[in-house]
């Protein structure tokens, strides 16, 4: 269309430029979200066939399609649309679909290999795992749930998230309960007959279940040392998260390929002029940009004057211009977008002319406010500029903020007269002649309305163009005088006195009270290597840390602003800050995502109490959540991605899958307790019974978000971390889970049974004393 367009347009001098595709993008976005959910598809799959087999491992994935193409029935029938944050939501639950029917046709497996009939198999192994995965669901599902009720941008952004992970964990059990059974049931599975494969495979599931109740058996003699160390692994995480180890950025996301250089010039600047200082800063600009047959950053270039877009609004005004940079995709050997904008930034911001040179760059993910946005709030606008001048010298002093800037446009040149009413007087004049006068030469007056067909029309009387085009041949204009008879005049200048100075642009109002909105932008960690001596050293060696050579955090620039506003702020005591935009933002996030986990933790306590009888054994159970965030913590240092909102949203998201191996594990000893075991043999055989169908359900849990959180189906900031969470997670506690639930579950129900037997003992002897006296 663009070739087309031009064959007509030449002749009149007009051209049309392919400026921006963000089709490009977004198709690229799809196209990591499909790959990461094919891996991780495939990554099932190999983790159910070594442990079940090929004929179990595809009754058990044949199940996945149905329950994704019922999910996205349900989903196409709300009026949702196929988009990133569904897709997302697709891989975090693609592993965990086939944890219920996991457990279900392992314990159907355990039968049969043991030469049970498939019938009775699915009866006795549905009556002794039903309840235990259901409690799972429901727990996951009720976590999951809490995080729709999430406020803000963020909670907008995300919120088709959990619900269609609730919705594919729902249909799931419809799967595992009806569909997996009678597969498995119609399938005549024949164990008898067992190929070299399936006695290699019986041989490692019998290996890991020796190993691990040796390691449990251990650790069970030893319980106190056992709690302690995972204590310690607790406690250390969190030291390493205080001490700043752990790179923080709350909205870490991926810029879009496109960025704006801002060009203010002084006011009264004619457009002519603001146009000729963006070309120049566009020639100073081209010089950095790569373009040739081996390396090409640019689609295209575009200056503008008279107009300056902004992330919030449109501003207009002749000092304004703006160049827009549209980048080609992010390719083998393609610069980022900040290596790109750091390599001009000294020679552009450095062209003569312009009062301020600032880049704009555009994330992805949802749309937020800069790190620093703080409303300098007052009555008097003289007294806020004053303070803003302060502010901007504050954070232009604090090493890793740049781009700093204000929304206090400046207007034109202003002239204010006022009278002077003493040399009106000994003129003779009268006042209102001359504003009457100044107004006719100025704007005229009206002297007369009229009706035209239906339209109202005014007669305005004014001076004749081309007179008094310049302010000073108005003050020049001279008034006539008549003094004692003698007739003369007086010029303007002599009656008036004068003001010129640069006019407002606009006054803002932030809850009733006049306000500048300063903002700033917090630089990138320059190199991995200067880690180590920004947080590392000093987090480890009590060092002071230096923020030149790592990236500020939102929180921490926001801090060190304050400190030295403080000592100014007496200055001026009609001022206060108000800070709205991403520290208002995370901390309005953090609240919301700390009381839905509380919520969360609440609603799955009820449902184990309600299954377990108990109100101990639910707390068993929940001891998995800081054991999950441990592990968190261990990937966030590990793979060095940030502590974003996005990885907290994927802790409280991590919640309800970490308690599942508890789950069937504390269902499992408790089945044993009934039929008369003691409460050590029990903790043992119940361990050693679930040890593989929990190694199970985690390993396709992480297969299904490997792919994302690695990147080997494309790299994200924001879609990274969470599964980065979710595998570290899951991964970490499940490991913990094996050993430090049943140490606790053994302390506790010792206890129990202690209490039991003193209370039998107490009854036993009333007995006695009651037969001894009849």
């Amino acid at each position: 269309w663009v070739d087309k367009q031009n064959k007509v347009t030449t002749e009149m001098g007009i051209s049309v430029a392919m400026l921006d595709d963000q089709t490009l993008p977004t198709t690229q976005a799809i196209s990591i979200m499909q790959n990461n959910a094919v891996i991780g598809l495939l990554l099932v799959l190999i983790v159910v066939w070594v442990f079940l087999g090929t004929h179990i491992s595809l009754l058990t994935t044949i199940g996945i399609p149905f329950i994704l193409s019922a999910t996205f029935w349900v989903l196409a029938a709300t009026g949702e649309t196929l988009n990133i944050m569904v897709l997302l939501g697709i891989i975090i639950v693609l592993g965990m679909l086939v944890d219920d029917a996991v457990v279900v046709v392992e314990a159907i497996y355990y039968r049969m290999q043991r030469g049970m009939k498939s019938l009775q198999a699915v009866r006795e192994a549905m009556s002794e795992v039903a309840l235990p995965v259901t409690t799972a669901v429901f727990t996951t599902i009720a976590v999951f749930s809490s995080l729709i009720f999430v406020p803000g941008i963020l909670g907008k952004f995300m919120k088709v998230v959990p619900i269609v992970v609730s919705l594919a964990l729902a249909i799931s059990l419809i799967e595992a309960f009806w569909m997996l059974p009678s597969h498995v049931h119609g399938a005549n599975l024949d164990f008898t007959k067992k190929s070299r494969i399936q006695r290699w495979r019986v041989t490692f599931i019998h290996w890991i279940q020796l190993k691990y109740s040796k390691l449990l058996i251990k650790a069970l003699r030893w319980p106190k040392l056992t709690l302690l160390t995972i204590f310690l692994t607790f406690i250390t995480a969190i030291g390493a998260l205080a001490a700043g180890m752990v790179k923080v950025d709350f909205f870490a996301s991926d810029n879009l390929r496109i960025f704006y250089v801002n060009v203010a010039m002084p006011p009264s600047t004619p457009l002519d002029k603001t146009m000729q200082t963006t070309l120049k800063v566009e020639q100073m600009l081209k010089k950095h940009l790569l373009d040739s047959a081996q390396a090409k950053d640019a689609r295209s270039v575009a200056s503008y004057a008279g107009v300056m877009f902004t992330e919030t609004e449109q501003l207009f005004g002749d000092q304004y211009g703006q160049i827009v940079v549209s980048l080609l995709p992010l390719e083998a050997g393609s610069r980022k977008v900040e290596d790109i904008i750091e390599s001009m930034r000294e020679d552009v911001t450095s062209v003569i002319g312009a009062s301020n040179i600032s880049f704009l760059t555009l994330a992805g993910g949802p749309p937020i406010s800069k790190p620093i946005s703080v409303k300098i709030r007052g009555d008097n606008y003289q007294t806020i500029e004053k303070a803003r001048d302060v502010l901007m010298n504050i954070l232009n002093d604090i090493k890793g903020i740049k781009d700093v800037s204000d929304d206090a446009s400046p207007g034109r040149m202003e002239l204010t007269l006022k009278m002077n009413h003493d040399a009106i007087r000994r003129a003779g004049i009268n006042p209102i002649d001359i504003t009457r006068t100044i107004r006719l030469l100025v704007d005229g007056e009206v002297v007369a309305e009229m009706q035209d067909q239906g339209e109202k029309l005014q007669i305005r009387v004014k001076a004749e163009q081309g007179i008094n085009q310049d302010i000073g041949d108005l003050l020049n204009f001279r008034m006539p005088v008549n003094h004692n008879g003698v007739t003369s005049s007086i010029p303007l200048k002599q009656l008036m006195t004068q003001e010129r100075k640069v006019s407002l642009g606009n006054i803002r109002h932030y809850n009733f009270r006049r306000a500048i909105t300063l903002e700033a932008n917090i630089e990138q960690l320059k190199d991995k290597e200067d880690f180590m001596q920004c947080r590392l050293r000093p987090a480890l060696f009590g060092e002071e840390r230096d923020y030149s050579l790592c990236q500020l955090d939102t929180l921490t620039a926001n801090k060190m602003m304050l400190t030295a506003w403080d000592k100014h702020k007496s200055q001026f005591p009609t001022i206060d800050l108000d800070f709205t935009g991403q520290l208002d933002d995370i901390k309005d996030s953090i609240t919301s995502l700390i009381q839905l986990l509380l919520f969360g933790v609440g609603v799955m306590y009820l449902i184990l109490g309600t299954q377990f009888r108990s109100y101990f054994q639910p707390f068993i159970i929940l001891t998995t959540v800081p054991l999950a965030f441990t592990g968190v913590i261990l990937g966030l240092l590990v793979t060095q991605n940030p502590l974003s909102l996005y990885t907290l949203y994927g802790v409280v998201a991590l919640t309800g899958i970490a308690v599942n191996a508890a789950i069937v594990l504390i269902s499992a000893a408790n089945d044993r307790l009934k039929s008369g075991m003691s409460v050590i043999h029990a903790t043992i055989y119940a361990s050693r019974r679930r040890v593989i169908p929990i190694l199970i359900t985690t390993l396709t849990t992480i297969a299904g978000l490997f792919s994302l959180a690695t990147g080997l189906g494309g790299h994200s900031l924001i879609w990274g971390p969470v599964a980065t969470a979710i595998v570290w997670g899951v991964g970490f506690s499940s490991i913990l889970t094996l050993f430090a639930i049943p140490t606790i579950y053994l302390a506790g129900m010792r206890r129990k049974e202690k209490k039991l037997q003193k209370k039998q003992a107490k009854q036993l002897q009333l007995s006695k004393k009651g037969g001894g006296a009849i």
